[in-house]
């Protein structure tokens, strides 16, 4: 019952619904991983993907975690199947099928728009699952992959990242699009910089529908947390600012951040 929620990333991008899980699930414990060494994964074979993630889960079982949320949308529609029959012992939470619910409820127009990383925009599964939920929906993707090193980087408010922002998206605000999909974690980040650029479109985030879905997991479960939470942070790699990076995304501050031999594990 009070043991912690597992939480992976290919970086710090999943930190996005680390932050919405905090807020929603105050007493909830969360061990969180970033494949710093190996990122970025958008333009990984399907294969490595499937294996890096094989990795991550079983170092969080090793954490005793009760849950994994899977904070990247690239893994999600690359191999989230495949993971869930590798471990069914173990709930585990994507971000997709958050985001496609969300972009459904909420676009007037049914003209929608995705951004990710090259692999998760070539997957098409935002896509097919849209189109499941409304077969009229028109959809129109595309891939972003300088978003993730910005992100990294912290050129959050940088000059260079509005132009290229403004060049990214040019193309599906042509389309009347009304609701866009943050189809990666660090997108969150730039939140700002990419609502300036498209005015009122409506941005999804599905870090909060991400969360909504725990919650309700760990109710029918009866494995809701009856203590004060603690938070762990590991990473495969540690840049020199990996702590501040860390408090950045979720506006705290915390003890630290370790690092992990991640290689270690296997199936």
């Amino acid at each position: 019952m009070n043991r912690p929620i597992g939480i992976f990333d290919s970086g710090v991008g999943g930190l996005t619904i680390v932050k919405e899980v905090i807020k929603q699930l105050p007493k909830e414990s969360i061990v969180y991983f970033g494949d710093t060494a190996r990122l970025p994964y958008g333009s990984k074979s399907k294969e490595d993907i499937t294996k890096f993630s094989s990795q991550i889960i079983k170092f969080l079982l090793e954490q005793n975690v009760k849950l994994i949320i899977v904070a990247c949308n690239t893994i999600n529609a690359n191999c989230i199947y495949e993971l869930r029959n590798m471990f069914p012992h173990v709930d585990i939470i994507g971000v997709v099928d958050a985001g496609t619910k969300m972009a459904s409820n909420v676009t007037i127009n049914g003209r929608i728009g995705i951004i990710g990383t090259q692999a998760t925009i070539i997957s098409n599964m935002y896509e097919q699952l849209l189109k499941k939920n409304n077969s009229n929906f028109k959809i129109y993707s595309k891939a972003c992959p300088l978003f993730v090193p910005l992100v990294e980087d912290g050129w959050i408010n940088h000059l260079a990242t509005h132009l290229i922002t403004e060049h990214y998206l040019d193309a599906l605000l042509q389309k009347n699009i009304d609701t866009l999909i943050l189809g990666c974690t660090h997108y969150p980040m730039l939140a700002e910089v990419i609502q300036e650029v498209v005015g009122d479109v409506m941005l999804i985030n599905p870090a909060i529908e991400v969360a909504k879905s725990t919650k309700t997991v760990l109710q029918n479960l009866n494995l809701e947390s009856q203590k004060n939470a603690t938070y762990s942070f590991y990473v495969s790699a540690q840049p020199s600012n990996m702590k501040k990076t860390v408090e950045t995304f979720l506006g705290c501050s915390i003890d630290k951040v370790s690092t992990v031999e991640i290689d270690k594990y296997y199936l």
